[in-house]
């Protein structure tokens, strides 16, 4: 039993902002806390103490994390908290100097305090103070070369961020709590990142890329599959490098099979992956195995080969559309997002023109248009030909509007066509899930209408309802059920 066994039951409400990364890392702290004893309460108004998972990716993910503590603090002076404590990649990645800045904050805990959460809960709830953490770079907690990470067993996991899963001598323990009961979840397949983009600063607050063990990840899915889930998204900073550290570049072609074998799953889908490392035989996997969705989450981010070259990228358009042209000849339905950066530093007016081309070539199910902005502690921060801020604004707006042209034109083409949705809400007549080519939360959804309403008692949050695309409204489907 842990010395923070609680014999009272404490609360504590978790909020989880930025991505489906944090998500999983909200489970498994949830798992941890719960575990100690901890009552987790969905009443996110009222706890001992409000745990703010925050999202320090861009400006607007900062602005956001800063803005949920203030609001929790206030909160706290309403009598509703009786402490406000900051987690994740915002907290590791400014720690101390987060702190001074936020001194309404009761506490600022790294990722490296994952495994004695609940300790320095408890400390801080008696009053005590726990110091702020203190960032350092983390792509230097573990040997450069990923192979040499190999063996590092416990010690790599201890050093190289959140983690769930520990041993106890009879195979994987699975430690992570739901937070909700949607019939699909984030399973994490890997943390960090080997690349060096020079927009982003992920690597240095997330570490370097670490796989986890294929035992991990199938005894996690095993795990969720009973409490629910049958739809698994492999989530990773990048997804296309799985493996390699541990002695297989091609072990995801591999894994997903073993996946798609557990009885419960009915779908799989990938994200993130990174354009230059889509081999051939990726692609054939995704196409191939049972249960997987030929979904294709890319990370283009541009369409200049030029401009792309300063971002420390690989890659052009005619390459881009070259692979679009390879993921459709095997599967035309295939679902395709990706994101895209306006402004960097040095965006000619030609290079601009090339993406908002590609853009309109693409085809994309959908598409994130960002304003570049400078990050601390990126190449980027120091390059020469900033674009000025009013021109940022006027590209954002425009390749923003081709974007959703594009994407709005994609789901009219898709009318007609026959698919399976995932049901996620039903309440009332509104029956609404997505379709395989819709990734969670961020793409589009397709709303279920019935010929009539007696069919309404049939349908359930996490069915699978065969359907027939009839109408859109935007990036959105209607489509009737088959």
């Amino acid at each position: 039993m842990s010395s923070a066994r609680l014999g009272n039951n404490r609360t504590v409400a978790l909020v989880t902002l930025g991505c489906s990364r944090n998500d999983v890392d909200s489970e498994e702290l949830a798992g941890r806390l719960a575990e100690d004893g901890w009552v987790l309460t969905s009443d996110s108004d009222s706890a001992d103490i409000a745990l703010i998972n925050t999202c320090g990716f861009i400006d607007s993910a900062k602005k956001d994390s800063i803005d949920t503590l203030l609001q929790a603090h206030q909160l706290k002076s309403d009598g509703k908290y009786r402490a406000v404590v900051a987690v994740g990649c915002m907290a590791e990645r400014y720690g101390d100097e987060l702190a001074k800045a936020l001194p309404e904050a009761d506490g600022i805990l790294g990722f490296d305090s994952y495994k004695s959460i609940s300790e320095s809960l408890v400390t801080i709830l008696a009053g005590g103070k726990i110091d702020p953490h203190k960032p350092k770079d983390r792509r230097n907690l573990l040997p450069l070369a990923p192979i040499e990470r190999r063996g590092g067993g416990s010690a790599a996991k201890k050093e190289s961020g959140p983690a769930g899963i520990s041993r106890n001598g009879q195979g994987e323990r699975v430690l992570r709590k739901r937070l909700d009961k949607s019939p699909y979840a984030p399973l994490k397949i890997a943390s960090g990142c080997d690349r060096r983009c020079s927009f982003c600063a992920i690597p240095s607050f997330r570490g370097s890329f670490l796989s986890r063990t294929p035992d991990e990840i199938l005894s996690e899915a095993k795990w969720l599959v009973e409490q629910g889930v049958s739809e698994f998204f492999l989530v990773s900073e990048n997804t296309t490098s799985y493996g390699k550290d541990l002695g297989d570049l091609k072990l995801l072609e591999k894994l997903l099979p073993e996946v798609s074998a557990i009885e419960g799953v009915e779908r799989i889908r990938l994200s993130y992956l990174q354009p230059a490392e889509i081999r051939p035989s990726l692609l054939q996997a995704v196409i191939s195995t049972e249960k997987v969705v030929p979904y294709f989450d890319i990370s283009f981010q541009h369409a200049s080969g030029t401009l792309l070259r300063r971002m420390r990228r690989f890659g052009d358009s005619e390459k881009f559309l070259h692979l679009l042209t390879q993921i459709r000849a095997l599967s035309p339905e295939a679902g395709i997002r990706s994101n895209f950066i306006v402004g960097f530093p040095g965006e000619s007016e030609a290079e601009f023109h090339e993406l908002i081309d590609f853009i309109s070539q693409s085809r994309l199910d959908a598409i994130g248009v960002f304003p570049y902005s400078d990050e601390d502690g990126t190449e980027a921060l120091d390059l020469s030909g900033k674009v000025a801020e009013d021109l940022i604004d006027e590209r954002f707006q425009e390749a923003s509007r081709i974007a959703e042209a594009t994407v709005n034109q994609r789901a009219v083409d898709r009318i007609g066509e026959e698919i399976v949705v995932l049901i996620e809400e039903v309440e009332g007549d509104l029956i609404e899930g997505r379709a395989a080519h819709q990734g969670p939360e961020v793409d589009g959804s397709t709303r279920i209408s019935l010929r009539n309403l007696d069919e309404l008692r049939d349908i359930k949050v996490g069915q699978y309802i065969k359907a027939s695309v009839i109408a859109t409204n935007g990036v959105d489907l209607i489509a009737e059920k088959i």
